[in-house]
C-alpha cells in the first residue's frame, strides 16, 4: 500500500515543473529557530529560512509554525547548497496577504493581533504579515493617550482599510467593542418586559422628551406627550435633570426603550383606588360581622 501511494507521489512529482518566481504550497513535516521544512510532493524538500518566514520583527518560528502547517511560499532558489528548494514566504504574503486582507475587511472578520510597538497616535500590529496601523482612537472605545502601554498586549480588531498600492492597512479594536456593547445591551433590552413599572433618574431634557436612566447601563425616552396628563410646550415644565420618575414600559423597538411617565401614574393610580375599595369593602364586612352585631340577634 505505502509503494503505492510514494508511486502516485512519484507520478506526479515527475509532471510538475517548478521555477523560480513560482508560489507553491507545502505542509511543515519539521521547524526549528532557524528554518522550517515543506513536503512539496516533489522530488525535493523546500527549505524557508527565518528570515524569510515573515516580516514582523515579533515573529518567532517556532511560536508561530507547526507541524502539519500548510504554507503558500514563493520559490527564490532551485537549490539552496543542498539539493532543497530555497523558498521565501515573506515574498508570497507580499502578493497573496492583501487579497486575504480584503476578505477579512468585506466579511467584517474579527481577527486577533499582538501589539509589537507604539508610534506617533497609535500603535503597530502585523496580520497576515503585514504591517497594520492602530490608531489611538481605535485602541479603545475611547482615545487612548499613552499607546506604549499596549506594546506586547493581543487584541482582537477589524480589517477597516486595505489599499495594496499605498501599503496601507488600518485596523480597530474599537469597532470590535462597540459591537460587543450594542449585543450585550440589545441583550438587555430583550429581557425587559412591557408594561413593566420601573423607577429612574431623568438624565437628559430635549425638546421631544426626556431620557431616563434605568440604571444597568440602560436608558429609554419618554416623549413629551406621555410626561404627564396635561398638555405641555417643552419638558423642563414639569420635570428636572437628576428628578427620580416611575415610568412604564411602552416597548422596546429596535433596541430602544420607550417610557411613559404619564401610563405609570395611571396604573399606579388605578392600584391604589382599588385597594382602597378592597379596604372599605373590608372594613364593612368587620363591622357587619362584629361581636356586638351577632350577640344583637340573639334573643333572651
Amino acid at each position: 500500500m505505502e509503494s503505492m501511494k510514494d508511486f502516485e507521489r512519484e507520478l506526479e512529482a515527475s509532471f510538475r515543473k517548478i521555477q523560480v518566481g513560482d508560489i507553491i504550497k507545502g505542509t511543515v513535516i519539521a521547524v526549528n529557530e532557524e528554518e522550517a521544512v515543506l513536503d512539496l510532493r516533489y522530488y525535493t524538500q523546500g527549505i524557508i529560512k527565518a528570515e524569510d518566514m515573515s516580516a514582523d520583527p515579533g515573529f518567532v518560528m517556532q511560536e508561530e509554525i507547526q507541524m502539519e502547517d500548510i504554507i503558500e511560499a514563493t520559490v527564490i532558489s532551485m537549490d539552496d547548497g543542498q539539493g532543497n528548494i530555497l523558498l521565501s514566504r515573506k515574498e508570497a504574503n507580499d502578493i497573496l496577504a492583501w487579497d486575504i486582507l480584503e476578505q477579512y475587511m468585506e466579511q467584517e472578520k474579527n481577527v486577533s493581533v499582538k501589539i509589537s510597538e507604539a508610534v506617533n497616535a497609535g500603535a503597530v500590529a502585523y496580520l497576515e504579515g503585514i504591517r497594520g496601523f492602530i490608531p489611538a482612537s481605535q485602541l479603545e472605545l475611547t482615545y487612548v493617550e499613552d499607546t506604549s502601554t499596549y506594546v506586547g498586549k493581543t487584541l482582537t480588531v477589524r480589517v477597516m482599510e486595505v489599499n495594496k498600492e499605498k501599503e496601507k492597512l488600518i485596523l480597530s479594536a474599537k469597532a470590535v467593542l462597540k459591537e460587543a456593547l450594542k449585543e450585550e445591551h440589545d441583550h438587555k433590552v430583550a429581557m425587559i418586559v412591557p408594561g413593566t413599572i420601573l423607577e429612574g433618574i431623568v438624565e437628559s431634557l430635549q425638546t421631544y422628551g426626556a431620557f431616563v436612566d434605568l440604571g444597568d447601563g440602560l436608558n429609554g425616552l419618554v416623549h413629551i406627550s406621555q410626561i404627564c396628563q396635561k398638555r405641555i410646550r417643552k419638558p423642563s415644565e414639569v420635570l428636572a435633570i437628576g428628578d427620580m420618575v416611575k415610568v412604564k414600559i411602552l416597548n422596546t423597538n429596535d433596541g430602544k426603550i420607550s417610557l411613559s411617565i404619564k401610563a405609570a401614574e395611571e396604573e399606579l393610580e388605578a392600584e391604589e383606588m382599588e385597594s382602597l375599595e378592597v379596604e372599605t369593602y373590608s372594613t364593612d364586612e368587620s363591622v357587619g360581622t362584629s361581636l356586638g352585631d351577632l350577640l344583637s340577634k340573639f334573643q333572651l
